[in-house]
């Protein structure tokens, strides 16, 4: 082989997508799930559904999701990053607490309530028991991680002296469930079957921040 010939050799190796590594046939591929199970939800979808709607081979689809549970947690993971980002701007941006944990906690609670995210906690906790790596990723990915960025929030307002909170992991996660005490149970078993409304969410919000800084606010010196 000449000099030239194996250089070319060797940027094509380079050039060349690891198997399962493309970002526009997984963005395809993800499209279609969407579709599917949009149209025909989670348990009636089925693999062979879904690769016909995305274009792909059945082959082409087991390369980049070796089963219908990982396949929708994947679609989950991307549905939950495009819609929180703009929540968590809006909280790292914002030097008052009060202010930004509320309009935090109204994004995360339309977030959570919609019809995809009651679906999607459905379907995993449905599936945990059997496959607890999924559970696990699923957990660690979503709440486990928004518990993370919140108190490194609550750590920038402990070092300005806006906070007190000696555990600010801790107080994150106590924020989380104090802004969907009452409004996320009753969706998840179907017991409410819509939305909760701006009116209820404010108001859920509004007594979360209440009894949130009560706790954590700066106390005045005597």
């Amino acid at each position: 082989m000449t000099e030239s010939s194996e250089a070319k050799v060797k940027g094509g190796a380079r050039n060349r997508r690891v198997a399962g590594a493309d970002p526009d046939k997984r963005r395809q591929i993800l499209d279609g799930a969407n579709h599917v199970f949009a149209a025909r939800g989670f348990d009636a979808a089925s693999m062979n559904d879904i690769a016909a709607a995305a274009n792909v081979s059945k082959g082409t689809l087991y390369v980049y999701f070796q089963d219908k549970e990982h396949l929708f947690v994947a679609l989950i993971e991307r549905e939950r990053e495009a819609q929180k980002r703009g929540a968590f701007e809006a909280l790292n941006h914002d030097p008052d607490p009060v202010r930004a944990l509320s309009n935090f906690g109204q994004c995360l609670v339309r977030m959570i309530n919609s019809e995809f995210a009651v679906s999607a906690h459905r379907v995993v906790i449905g599936v945990s028991e059997r496959m607890p790596d999924l559970g696990q990723s699923f957990y660690e990915k979503g709440p486990m991680q928004g518990a993370r960025l919140i108190a490194g929030y609550l750590d920038r307002m402990v070092s300005e002296g806006k906070l007190a909170i000696e555990d600010t992991q801790l107080a994150a996660v106590q924020f989380i469930d104090l802004c969907q005490v009452s409004l996320l149970r009753p969706r998840l078993f179907n017991a409410v079957r819509t939305p909760p409304t701006d009116e209820e969410i404010h108001r859920v919000v509004a007594s979360a921040i209440e009894m949130f800084m009560a706790r954590y606010r700066v106390k005045p010196k005597a």
